[in-house]
């Protein structure tokens, strides 16, 4: 009979494969999510019979949806791709005969009509009990004689699709799709973010179809992005960040290695850099981090007249308001100006509050012709570092340390990383 492996989401199958692995859905979880789960695919009776312990068989990567989400961001897997995905399918559909003189093109689900069907019914609702007894339109449940199922935009689908539940036969209307895609819009149902997504391993392991080597998660070399920045500063900073506020896709992010000295430190030798890696068409996923100052607002102008490839992306820290009116130090004295685009470093957006007896002040230097504008940088920025750099998971839970502003840096950061995510999958679904 063989050994199936599913990619489930609340017991309603997403994907799957006999007698191998299939698909790699190790991206989806990490370490922490390999653990024991219960399996329908071997009796328990034997084991409680025989004294063994079971776990091996049960071995497997369980995450709540809404933890998944993040990652399919990073993947590429956004909403706006499923809608991309789903228009594609409309016109397949609209191209070929469906042999029902009562649907036309014209028929078709549209995309937000599609994603009210998809999300009206949260997944653990559907019955999913299996009876050979059940006639197919019992099987089918709340879906029977549902006309709207004829409009989904996949040839004969309301037709071909069958199940053994109203779960797995609502699984299967939707299994046109991406199965991460398949996610993606379930999200959209706050009950379903809270649902578990399941790839168990452990019962195709155990019956010799699969090694437990072939089952490894976090992202893949190819699925990370490496991150780029001006300084050793920047590393260090952006990779505490991410290991303590966004721990759930810090495995998507690798960083240019600052142990000994930063090999291209400074805005100028970054954009230099930038501009080799374009022209030897490197693949790796990257993106160009500048400060929000002038040398790196100097330095993203410039890069932006580089024709750098769909997997690379250039940026600057984000304006923030709080920077408007910020203490600065020049020729006139001590008065308050906005240091977006003029002196705003990563090291401003820590808690400037953090370092005892010390006032954020931020000191006029060198004149940017090209912006019409100075350049300032932050007095004592390592004494915030040094601050930030103890910071824990359990001491920002406190609420002590303001957080606030570096965690605008990584939405910005993850936000340049989907789009070149999202870019690349777009890519591969046209070609």
């Amino acid at each position: 009979m063989g050994t199936e492996i599913t990619l489930e989401i609340a017991g309603m199958t997403l994907d799957w494969s006999k007698n191998s692995r299939g698909a790699d859905h190790g991206a989806l979880f990490q370490y922490a999510d390999r653990k024991r789960i219960h399996s329908d695919q071997f009796n328990y009776e034997y084991f409680e019979e025989n004294n063994e312990d079971p776990a091996s068989m049960e071995m497997g990567f369980v995450r709540k949806l809404k933890n998944v989400l993040p990652r399919l961001d990073l993947l590429g897997f956004t909403r706006d791709q499923a809608k991309l995905e789903y228009l594609r399918a409309v016109e397949i559909c609209k191209e070929e005969d469906r042999d029902d003189d009562t649907v036309t093109p014209q028929d078709i689900m549209s995309f937000e009509e599609f994603c009210a069907f998809v999300t009206s019914q949260p997944v653990e609702t559907l019955d999913n009990v299996y009876d050979g007894e059940k006639s197919d339109e019992q099987i089918k449940g709340r879906f029977s004689g549902d006309r709207s199922i004829q409009r989904i935009p996949h040839p004969s689908l309301y037709e071909q699709a069958n199940g053994y539940s109203e779960r797995s036969y609502f699984g299967n209307l939707l299994g046109f799709l991406h199965p991460y895609s398949v996610l993606r819009l379930l999200a959209e149902n706050k009950q379903n973010k809270e649902a578990d997504v399941v790839w168990q391993y452990g019962p195709l392991v155990e019956n010799g179809w699969a090694k437990e080597t072939e089952f490894v998660p976090h992202a893949r070399r190819p699925q990370t992005f490496l991150i780029a920045t001006e300084g050793s500063s920047d590393v260090h900073i952006l990779k505490h960040a991410i290991s303590i506020l966004r721990p759930e896709i810090n495995d998507f992010f690798r960083f240019i290695d600052v142990e000994e000295s930063h090999p291209f430190s400074g805005a100028g030798s970054l954009v230099k850099f930038a501009e080799g890696l374009a022209k030897i068409d490197v693949h790796n996923q990257v993106v160009f981090l500048f400060d929000n100052d002038a040398e790196g607002c100097d330095a993203f102008r410039r890069i932006n007249k580089i024709s750098l490839p769909p997997n690379m992306r250039a940026t600057t820290l984000p304006e923030l308001k709080q920077f408007r009116t910020f203490s600065t130090r020049g020729p006139q004295g001590i008065s308050d100006a906005d240091i977006n685009g003029c002196a705003a470093a990563i090291e401003c957006y820590l808690d400037m509050a953090s370092v005892e007896g010390a006032s954020p002040l931020v000191t006029w230097t060198n004149y940017k012709k090209d912006l019409d504008r100075y350049h300032g940088a932050l007095a004592d920025k390592e004494a915030y570092t040094k601050v930030f750099l103890r910071q824990t998971p359990k001491s920002i839970e406190t609420g002590e340390y303001d957080t606030s502003k570096i965690r605008k840096v990584l939405d910005a950061l993850v936000t340049e990383c989907t789009s070149i995510a999202e870019k690349a999958l777009a890519d591969l679904g046209s070609s």
